[in-house]
Formats: C-alpha cells, sequence, structure tokens
C-alpha cells in the first residue's frame, strides 16, 4: 500500500511540475486545491539535483569503459545517451564518434605491443570495418579522416608511418580530453519536467524498439532457415554414412573368410562417399586394380589412399577474407539524385543497385543494405517535397525504370523489405506508376515483381 502511495504522490508530483512549467497557474491552483480536499500527497519537485547524479554516472561510465577498451558498453551509452540530432548532424560529435571507433580498434595493440591477441584485433578490425561502411561513410570524403580508412587493411598499424601519432603517448590523454569535454557540454541536464521528458522518451524508445525487433526477427528468420537447410545436409549425410559403414563391416567379415573384394565395388562405395567432395567422373576415372596409382588407392603405404580425402572433408577451412567495398557520401548521392540531370540520376541508381546485386552474397552484401539503410537512401523520414522516392514519378523513362530497379532490389531481401514496409508514400507511388506505366515497360514490371516481393 505504501509504494502505491508514494507512486502516485511522484505521479501527481510530475502533473503539478508539467503544469507549472507550461504555466498554467489558475490550473495549478485549483489542482493543489483538489488534491488537498481529497487527501492526496504530491510529491516536491526533485529538481536538478537528481539528474545532475545520473548524468554523472553516465560520464563516469562512459569515460571508465573509454579506459578499459570496453568499445562494447562504451558505445552502448553513447547511442543510448548522446542525442542523434547531436551525433547525426554536430560536427565536432561525428570527428569524436570517428577517433573513438580508432582508439577501440587499436586498444589490443596500445595495451600488449607484440604480444596482443590477434582474435581480438580482428574482431575489432570487423567492427570499424562495419563503421566505416555505415556511420563513418559520410567522413570518407574529408582529407583528415580518409587515411584512416586504409586501417583494416594495414598487418601492423604499429609500424606503419601513416598511423604513428595513435601510438603517441600523448595521443590518448588529448582525446580523453576532448571526450570529457564534450560530455560536460552535452550531458547537461534538462530543464524540461520529467512528465515530458517521460513522453519524449517512450514514444522514441517504443518505436525503435520495434524497428529492432522486426529486424531480428527477418536476422533470426534468416538463420533459422540457413541451420534447417545444414540440418538436413548433415542428416542426409548421416544416413549414407551409415549405409557405407554397414557395406564395408560386410565387406571386412567377406574378406576375413577370404572372399575378394572387386574393384567395382570398391569403386562405387568411393563415388557414393566422395560424391560430395569432387566430381564423380574424377572417381570413376581411378584405376582401382592397380594398388598405389590412384587417389583412392587402399594402400597404407600410399600418400593418397582413401582415408586421406576423409581427413581433408572435415579439415577445418580458413575463412575467406571479404574485401570491403569503398565509402560513399550518402548525403550528396541524395542531392545529386534529386537534384542532378537525367543521365547522372540514371547512372547514379544504376550504380546503386549494381552495388547492392553485384556484391558478394553474406557478409559483403549485408553491409552494404545496412549502409542504405542506416543512410536512410530513399529518405523514409524525409519530409521534403522532393525526395529520392519521387524519381519514380520522373518524366525520364529511363529514371522510373532504374528507380523500380532499385525498389525491386531492396525488396529483395528480407531487410529490404522491412525497410520498404515503413515508408509511408511508397505504396501510393508504386500503384500510381501501375496504372500510369504502358503494359509492357520495365519499370512497371519491375513495380509489380516488387510489390509482389512485398506481400512475403
Amino acid at each position: 500500500m505504501g509504494d502505491i502511495l508514494a507512486t502516485e504522490a511522484d505521479l501527481l508530483g510530475m502533473i503539478k511540475e508539467y503544469l507549472k512549467f507550461e504555466e498554467f497557474e489558475e490550473t495549478v491552483h485549483s489542482f493543489d486545491k483538489e488534491c488537498k480536499s481529497k487527501g492526496k500527497l504530491v510529491s516536491k519537485p526533485q529538481g536538478s539535483t537528481l539528474r545532475d547524479s545520473k548524468t554523472r554516472v553516465i560520464q563516469n561510465d562512459l569515460l571508465s569503459s573509454f579506459e578499459d577498451g570496453d568499445h562494447k558498453v562504451f558505445f552502448e551509452l553513447w547511442t543510448d545517451n548522446i542525442p542523434s540530432e547531436v551525433k547525426d548532424t554536430d560536427p565536432e560529435a561525428q570527428s569524436l564518434e570517428f577517433h573513438l571507433h580508432i582508439h577501440f580498434t587499436i586498444y589490443p595493440l596500445r595495451r600488449h605491443p607484440g604480444r596482443h591477441d590477434r582474435a581480438e584485433f580482428e574482431e575489432r578490425i570487423s567492427h570499424f570495418k562495419q563503421y566505416l561502411e555505415t556511420r563513418g561513410a559520410a567522413l570518407s570524403q574529408t582529407s583528415e579522416f580518409l587515411p584512416y580508412y586504409a586501417l583494416p587493411f594495414v598487418p601492423n598499424p604499429t609500424v606503419h608511418p601513416s598511423f604513428k601519432d595513435l601510438f603517441q603517448d600523448s595521443w590518448i590523454p588529448h582525446l580523453k580530453d576532448k571526450l570529457e569535454q564534450f560530455l560536460s557540454v552535452t550531458l547537461k541536464p534538462s530543464n524540461s519536467p520529467r512528465l515530458l521528458n517521460l513522453y519524449k522518451e517512450g514514444g522514441r524508445s517504443t518505436k525503435e524498439a520495434m524497428q529492432l525487433l522486426q529486424l531480428q526477427l527477418v536476422e533470426s528468420d534468416r538463420r533459422i532457415a540457413s541451420y534447417v537447410r545444414r540440418f538436413n545436409k548433415m542428416q542426409s549425410d548421416y544416413h549414407n554414412l551409415i549405409g557405407i559403414t554397414a557395406e564395408l563391416v560386410d565387406s571386412l567379415e567377406a574378406t576375413v573368410s577370404g572372399k575378394m573384394i572387386s574393384p567395382e565395388y570398391l569403386q562405387s562405395v568411393c563415388v557414393r562417399l566422395f560424391s560430395s567432395q569432387m566430381r564423380q567422373s574424377v572417381v570413376q576415372s581411378t584405376d582401382f586394380t592397380r594398388p598405389g596409382t590412384g587417389y583412392y588407392s587402399m594402400s597404407p603405404y600410399d600418400d593418397g589412399y582413401a582415408s586421406s580425402m576423409l581427413r581433408a572433408s572435415i579439415a577445418p577451412q580458413r575463412p575467406k577474407e571479404v574485401p570491403m567495398l569503398p565509402s560513399l557520401d550518402y548525403e550528396k548521392l541524395k542531392k545529386d539524385l534529386v537534384e542532378g540531370s537525367d543521365r547522372l540520376r540514371s547512372l547514379l541508381l544504376q550504380a546503386l543497385r549494381w552495388r547492392l546485386t553485384r556484391s558478394l552474397p553474406g557478409e559483403q552484401r549485408d553491409t552494404v543494405l545496412q549502409a542504405y539503410i542506416s543512410n536512410d537512401l530513399l529518405e523514409r523520414y524525409s519530409t521534403k517535397e522532393e525526395t529520392v522516392l519521387h524519381l519514380m514519378r520522373s518524366k525520364n523513362e529511363i529514371v522510373r525504370q532504374y528507380m523500380a530497379r532499385l525498389i525491386n532490389a531492396f525488396a529483395s531481401l528480407a531487410e529490404g523489405r522491412v525497410y520498404l514496409s515503413q515508408i509511408p508514400i511508397l505504396l501510393k507511388l508504386l500503384t500510381e506508376a501501375l496504372r500510369q506505366e504502358e503494359k509492357d515497360s520495365l519499370a512497371r514490371e519491375n513495380v509489380l515483381v516488387a510489390l509482389q516481393k512485398l506481400s512475403l
């Protein structure tokens, strides 16, 4: 009961604080009078003391994670507590964020020079690559930051002349000072009432949480489908091996009894056993009547006997290095798409589509798509009258066609469909195109296919 009363008093206090903030003096007077007549307790405004305390805790956590090199904790706090309008538009904030990513990337090299954990460094390099492709892409045109885009591809940055400043003793203290100054200005407690802050934070966080959950759901579905395919393949291989093992046991028993194993039988077993490792024609061309001459010879004294193929099939494969595509200036891209000539628009739309469709499936393609989405390539949140999507209404047929092709490319990927589904005007533009385009036009065909994919 006491908790309920305390919560009620706190809520009434927030209401009174908001009314005072908006200068509803008469309403405040009536509110106080009615609360008093009903015996309701109204908590006093907590003032700035609690807010200052919370701000100090956040600031201390950011600084401690900076010193500890804990990039996950740091950027989680950074994302949650630095306002989006500051992170996305303030040049000082963007510059600081870029240098912070560099700091956390090279942290293992500074902490243990010469004996750092290579796996940890590779993981941090991967995070840095992802940052360069997404939030850091906008700075790729700035000469100050351009050399650092080569950092992920330098085997040993500690000895590279371009990065020698990063390993000076003064670099980290200087960066920490800049971080402290930035936090002291940015994390100033707001004077707005708590009720208003709760409303703003609640609405924004709910929307962001829903979008995040949608993306996570899509990613989970993709992983589940991949795991199911792997499981089915593994189950099929298992059943195949059980059958072959049973036959080989029978053959061994027959050999003990003095019966000979024909080369044709051995060849058929090898075809079944190694069909997934190499072409069947190669297995069939092996001469099993001459021991020791074929790759699948059964002689244990031959370097190429069949068991070596089995061992090779289970040897761990080194992952292929996925090249990172050059970063793009998305703001300039969007401006040129809206204001450029029809020829420039067509070329840009084609290049953007090819960048997505011709990228390597997997990490590279996911990175390209995430860069498009995080930089809002199709301007879903734009309030401008003319956006990139309005190219669907262009008078130029090629521009309309290439815009439709790009939308279709987005719709081909699960996360792309989630992104498209959050654009209110998209359906209107696509249905307009269906009605106005000629029946056999490529633009209309791509629009129709995109709509079909969006219905999945």
